[in-house]
């Protein structure tokens, strides 16, 4: 069972060959490729690689499902209790749908 630890937009993702994550917004088009070069960590069958911090020459390839997806809805509400002030702010992130095909480590 081979996996990676990959890092982008901020965060971090644990992906499989295969798996379908939503990863920040990254301006490709639906059907391209795209490469994930920030790689954390890398195990497979043959041990675990891990990077200080990142794995020199270590990438993800993936596939662009869908552009421009929405998350949930985040709320943000402010109110000050005795001087009729409140404020509710929504926000959606966009985010891009991609399917990991293969781990290089």
């Amino acid at each position: 069972m081979a996996y990676a630890i990959i890092q982008t937009g901020g965060r971090q993702f644990r992906v499989q060959p295969g798996d379908v994550v939503d990863v920040e917004l990254l301006g490709a088009e639906a059907g391209q490729k795209t490469s994930f070069d920030e790689v954390l960590l890398a195990a497979d069958d043959s041990g675990v690689k891990i990077g200080t911090p990142l794995i020199k020459g270590a990438s993800v390839k993936a596939e662009v499902i869908e552009e421009g997806r929405k998350a949930p809805k985040v709320v943000s509400f402010k109110f000050r209790r005795r001087k009729g002030y409140h404020r509710t702010v929504g926000h959606r992130q966009k985010l891009t749908r991609v399917k990991v095909g293969e781990i290089l480590a």
